[in-house]
């Protein structure tokens, strides 16, 4: 399928709607992830099929009973290790989409891919289950830097995917971390350019953060090695920017970059604060039920979440969220976006946090100290603003 240009109109905005579908295993636990993976000797296909189809029987009833225009238009399948699922339980997933929602002609079918040849033998099967984008997590192209990070592919095997990648799919992306310990300006210009030599019309380039719970956390906290400093990092990221607009690739979100028109779909619904349904062990939506916004996520433990589901289904909790958290949450996330948060979203979830941000002198600051812009339709952090993102939202909230 083709993808349309990503338009930024709030009728667009407002109607997309998206569906996450985790899938909790892998072969292996990299030591900077903090997502909700689990590495299991044997897993009962069957079952898991069985308990998928199931959930995402009751998220569709939950979802059409409240929101019947409903135009589902993309999914996305994370992990764990998504490509890590048979075949046949993508295809029948998606087979049962029409059920609960209506679907875009043009729906966005994202699989998450590790590059090791196992998994890469199996890209055609799943371009015959309906997958139409492909997400590969390389990491990086450097031989050193993959066993830092705990990857168990070799660059050649990362370079073989991404050539077959681009032989099945029309559209593929993937991940790169950069600002690791000792990296170098000159070493990361080089690696970012043999990447776009290999590269589709998307890239993720994420600056490595140590979260808590996981083992590079423990080992930045012995001192075992150094993030880059502030200003090193400023410059990696100025470099990126730099880079990837020269390429044709321009930055949509702080660490993604697309040509115009081949942006990830599914993770605008996300910063664009749309609604999302998810299913799978310890996935977290957002969802708008009888007028009200419930963050739903689902029991985490693999184990946990199968009884859950055969009992009734698999969500931990949903809790129905103030206008405030509504109001903190779409301004978090869509001033990620180089094409802002949108001002008539902001006045839907809140109209007087919208009225107070507004007219807050803490705006005015931001936007005389060129950080900030507002237009008709969306407030916009600057290039220079981006460097500062963090501190930028906490400032304005604090000021609400």
């Amino acid at each position: 399928m083709k993808s349309n240009p990503v338009k930024t109109d709030d009728h667009q905005e407002e109607s997309s709607f998206g569906l996450y579908i985790h899938w909790p295993f892998c072969v292996s636990k990299c030591p900077y992830c903090d997502f909700n993976s689990h590495v299991r000797e044997t897993v009962d296909e069957a079952l898991w099929e069985k308990a998928l189809l199931k959930d995402l029987a009751f998220m569709g009833q939950l979802t059409y009973s409240s929101e019947q225009n409903r135009v589902l238009t993309s999914v996305f399948f994370g992990g764990g290790t998504p490509s890590l699922m048979p075949p046949r339980i993508v295809e029948k997933l998606l087979s049962a989409l029409e059920k609960y929602w209506r679907v875009s002609p043009s729906l966005e079918i994202t699989l998450e891919a590790n590059p090791n040849s196992v998994e890469v033998a199996r890209l055609k099967a799943f371009k015959q289950a309906g997958v139409n984008r492909l997400s590969l997590g390389i990491q990086s192209l450097h031989k050193q830097a993959l066993s830092f990070l705990g990857r168990k592919h070799s660059v050649d095997e990362a370079v073989q995917a991404l050539e077959a990648a681009r032989k099945i799919f029309e559209r593929f992306s993937f991940d790169l971390i950069y600002a690791r310990s000792g990296q170098t300006l000159q070493d990361w210009e080089g690696e970012l350019t043999r990447a776009l030599a290999l590269a589709g019309d998307h890239l993720s380039l994420y600056q490595l953060t140590i979260e808590p719970g996981t083992a590079f956390y423990t080992a930045h906290q012995r001192g075992d090695w150094r993030i880059p400093e502030e200003e090193l990092a400023a410059d990696l990221y100025q470099l990126t920017q730099e880079k990837m607009s020269a390429s044709g690739r321009p930055c949509y979100e702080v660490s993604n970059y697309a040509r115009p028109g081949q942006e990830c779909r599914h993770n605008l619904v996300y910063w664009r604060y749309q609604d999302y349904a998810a299913i799978g062990p310890g996935a977290h939506g957002r969802l708008t039920v009888d007028g009200k916004t419930l963050a739903t996520r689902a029991h985490k433990a693999p184990e946990t979440w199968l009884k859950a589901v055969e009992s009734h289904n698999g969500l931990a909790e949903k809790i129905p969220l103030t206008p405030e958290e509504t109001f903190s949450e779409a301004l978090l996330m869509g001033l990620r976006l180089r094409e802002g948060v949108s001002w008539h979203r902001l006045e839907s979830l809140n109209s007087l946090q919208t009225h107070r941000l507004k007219s807050s002198d803490a705006l005015q600051s931001l936007i005389e100290e060129g950080l900030m812009v507002t237009t008709g339709t969306h407030l916009i952090v600057t290039e220079a603003g981006l460097l500062k993102l963090n501190a930028l939202i906490r400032y304005l909230l604090k000021a609400l």
